[in-house]
């Protein structure tokens, strides 16, 4: 399936070029850095809890690329697709994922606590649906500093099933508040199916009650998703309020660890299959190559780069010491 860049966008320019160019490279940044990991967590040189992004790589990349770099995103359990798309360290995370001095939250939060405030992510957050009055703060902050930032919040289609979800909603719709929630519903909270939780499958119209417009993508078509943004970002940059973006995508492997997810029974595996065919990276580079006729030779290129820089990480991180023993009682209350 093509993304239909030329139909939609005409002639690509430079900049156009430039930018599907990126949001290619991002997302195979994205995709390689979790499969390196999952092969720590299989031989488990990394101790802590990883929930991998893979398969749901165009939603962040997408979302992030109509960011500025002033603008904040909030995260997640599954969260190191959106610290790669906003800009986080690579060798940070990784460092951090090890638990070694030089990570982000100084080897101290692991793979669920990112943080890179220079990128305009101040943390993220394990508890299910915990970062969206994070983000509805940041946004009414900015709102009463006169500045013209945007925040985002990135949730599962379970977190829209907690009370935290419609408290930060109805705050969100009645303030106005320059605010982009982006569901990224793969259809299962851990193993259970969205059919099963909900009488009707309606998330994009879940903030209709407050007022929140809502529109459904495909989040595995970056440069849907990515157009998408930019209009919900335009909106809460010039005072029309909050905005949401269902983004229908599917996890690769597992709620929690290495393993492709076909842990929850034959309709789990036969769906797999299917949404392996529909590849976001693999979208993008068909694209870009049939559509605007990049050369393969420079997305080869490309990706050869991201091993190396993938590469580089690793050893960064491994080379990287422990925090000392006794800095345990340190950043705790007491």
């Amino acid at each position: 399936m093509q993304t239909g860049l030329r139909k939609s966008q005409g002639c690509p320019d430079e900049e156009k070029t430039a930018l599907l160019i990126h949001m290619y490279r991002t997302m195979r940044r994205i995709r390689r850095f979790e499969e390196v990991v999952a092969d720590l967590v299989a031989a488990g040189e990394a101790k802590c809890p990883c929930h991998l992004y893979i398969g749901q790589e165009a939603i962040a990349v997408g979302v992030c690329a109509a960011l500025k770099p002033e603008d904040t995103i909030w995260g997640n359990h599954r969260s190191h697709g959106h610290y790669l798309a906003k800009g986080g360290d690579m060798q940070a995370m990784m460092a951090e994922i090890l638990g070694r001095q030089t990570g982000c939250a100084g080897g101290r939060g692991g793979s669920m606590h990112l943080v890179a405030k220079q990128a305009g992510i101040l943390g993220t957050v394990p508890i299910v649906a915990g970062t969206i009055p994070l983000a509805v703060g940041a946004a009414l902050a900015y709102k009463l500093q006169g500045k013209r930032q945007v925040a985002v919040a990135f949730l599962g289609d379970g977190a829209t099933e907690e009370g935290h979800f419609f408290e930060s909603v109805n705050l969100a719709a009645l303030y106005r508040l320059p605010l982009i929630l982006v569901i990224e519903n793969n259809l299962y909270a851990s193993h259970l199916h969205l059919s099963q939780r909900r009488p009707l499958d309606n998330l994009d119209q879940i903030g209709a009650l407050f007022g929140i417009p809502g529109v459904r993508v495909d989040g595995n078509d970056v440069v849907t998703v990515y157009r998408t943004a930019v209009e919900a970002v335009d909106r809460a940059r010039t005072g029309q309020g909050a905005s949401l973006l269902e983004c229908r995508t599917y996890r690769w492997r597992g709620h929690v660890g290495h393993r492709w997810d076909e842990d929850v029974g034959v309709k789990r595996r036969d769906e797999l299959q299917e949404w392996l065919q529909r590849c976001p990276i693999e979208r993008l580079r068909r694209s870009l190559l049939l559509e605007l006729g990049i050369s393969e030779e420079l997305l080869n290129a490309l990706d050869e780069e991201v091993e190396k820089e993938v590469e580089s990480a690793l050893h960064f991180a491994r080379q990287s010491p422990f925090p000392a023993p006794e800095t345990v009682g340190e950043y705790v209350y007491s």
